[in-house]
């Protein structure tokens, strides 16, 4: 089947011609005709088939009609995804294909400016694509109309409706005309999830590309059983082999992203990062330094798991084991792209076994096990203290080295002259309406409870002056 026999508009159609395409994936060729015909539609397909142009071309071409003749003036389509990657990529897609319309697109996401997107909305932009939060928080500010909308789309949404959205998309959709048409599409899309689609659709048709649990097939994936401590020792020891020109690293936690990075740094690796605490300018940088392969490794949380559309990675690694088995499906979709070839390792330590094995049921099948050749599995790796992030009751200073009054970053005895606090008077009076005891035999002051900072589990701040008042005092 070709594009021309699913009856796209013909300035799509050369657009699509024009970028290189002539024959549509299963999923495309699936969805593009019931929401031609105005259906509501539940899309799943394997991540890395198409989806994003199963919903882009349709719409596109049934925006046509409303855009060419110039009388349509308000926003009349609406895309949701989770992450600004996502977003932007979204974004590319729509202009590559409708290059040809006179369709105005503007996107709408936190981590920048605001005024453009504002103006944006009340100028009535054709398509919208959104971010939740930050589209929820204009829309309570009633900079956005969406009386005149026709089209509604959430993509990824499975971890839009289960990840914490579920709320502002509420009060999104109760804002939009209810008669219009909604577009869900997702690489995974669990029974619980599907339920509460029928809150925002008609009768929806259900378009389905394989197991819904499905990695892509054309991904060949691999476990590493290895201890914790030696897990970059084997990142470092797989990265020297040639094969691994481009590769995409996860990682739980945003500081464990920061410091697997230096330390691939430090070990000759040109390495970018990619998670929410970044800014904007910071993770385009990133993406754009991976994809032009001024780095051949790209470290990145989650965040990076759905919206990531880069050509050519090699190879993607678990170097922190998924804790729910749909983010492993996504992140190793970000190889093995469009029918390409790719390879997915992951890291297993003997406290991820149990995760593995819920993975492996979910799939349907064992992934294989595999030992790096010429990995000293035996080497005694140093010591590092991970900076880890600070527990909301430490104080600072566990946080940044010596304390006042310290050297080396070792910790001296505990004694009256090292105390940060300053001692009663002389005439044992109390400070600040605090009781005091007798003091006998010469004896240091007895210190009250909540002034031990030295020992890490402090539950509230002294009552008294101390240095860390006078550092940090507001005045």
């Amino acid at each position: 089947m070709s594009f021309s026999a699913l009856g796209l508009d013909p300035k799509v159609l050369q657009a699509v011609k024009e970028a290189g395409y002539t024959e549509p994936t299963p999923i495309q060729a699936a969805a593009i005709p019931p929401i031609l015909a105005g259906h509501d539609l539940i899309g799943i397909a394997q991540t890395g088939t198409g989806k994003t142009a199963a919903f882009t071309l349709p719409m596109l071409t049934r925006l046509a009609a409303v855009v060419g003749d110039g009388r349509q003036r308000g926003t009349c389509a609406l895309v949701l995804a989770p992450t600004r990657e996502l977003v932007l990529q979204i974004e590319e897609n729509v202009k590559a294909y409708g290059k040809h319309l006179p369709l105005r697109v503007a996107t709408v996401f936190g981590g920048v400016g605001e005024n453009p997107q504002i103006n944006a909305l009340r100028a009535g932009t054709h398509l919208i694509i959104a971010c939740p939060g930050r589209l929820m928080d204009l829309m309570q500010r009633r900079y956005a109309d969406f009386s005149q909308l026709q089209y509604l789309v959430l993509d990824e949404a499975d971890r839009m409706l289960d990840m914490g959205f579920l709320p502002s998309i509420r009060q999104i959709v109760r804002s939009l005309p209810p008669k219009r048409q909604t577009l869900l599409f997702s690489a995974t899309l669990s029974k619980e999830i599907e339920t509460l689609t029928h809150e925002f659709q008609h009768a929806p048709k259900t378009v389905q590309i394989g197991r819904r649990s499905n990695p892509a097939e054309t991904v060949t994936q691999l476990v590493y059983e290895v201890p914790k401590s030696l897990k970059t020792a084997l990142l470092v020891h797989l990265l020297k082999e040639p094969a691994m020109d481009m590769v995409l690293v996860f990682t739980r936690m945003k500081h464990a992203a920061d410091r697997l990075a230096r330390q691939l740094e430090q070990n000759g690796v040109k390495t970018a990062t990619l998670h929410s605490n970044r800014s904007q300018n910071q993770r385009l940088k990133a993406l754009k330094d991976f994809k032009s392969g001024v780095v051949s490794v790209l470290v990145a949380t989650d965040i990076a798991a759905r919206g990531i559309d880069v050509d050519g990675i090699s190879h993607v690694v678990n170097y922190d084991f998924p804790m729910h088995v749909e983010d492993y499906v996504h992140r190793i979709g970000r190889t093995g792209r469009a029918q390409a070839v790719g390879d997915a390792i992951s890291f297993v330590t003997p406290e991820d076994h149990g995760e593995l094995r819920a993975l492996e049921r979910f799939i349907g099948r064992g992934i294989v096990r595999k030992r790096a050749e010429g990995f000293n599995y035996a080497q005694v790796v140093p010591h590092v203290v991970e900076d880890r992030p600070r527990h909301p009751q430490q104080g600072r200073g566990q946080q940044r080295g010596p304390q006042r009054g310290q050297s080396g970053g070792q910790q001296r005895p505990r004694q009256a002259s090292s105390h940060p606090h300053p001692r009663p008077p002389q005439d044992g009076r109390p400070q600040n309406g605090g009781a005091s005891r007798p003091q006998s035999g010469g004896g240091r002051p007895q210190q009250p409870v909540s002034g031990n900072r030295e020992g890490g589990n402090e539950r509230h701040f002294p009552s008294r002056p101390s240095s860390y008042g006078r550092r940090f005092s507001p005045r």
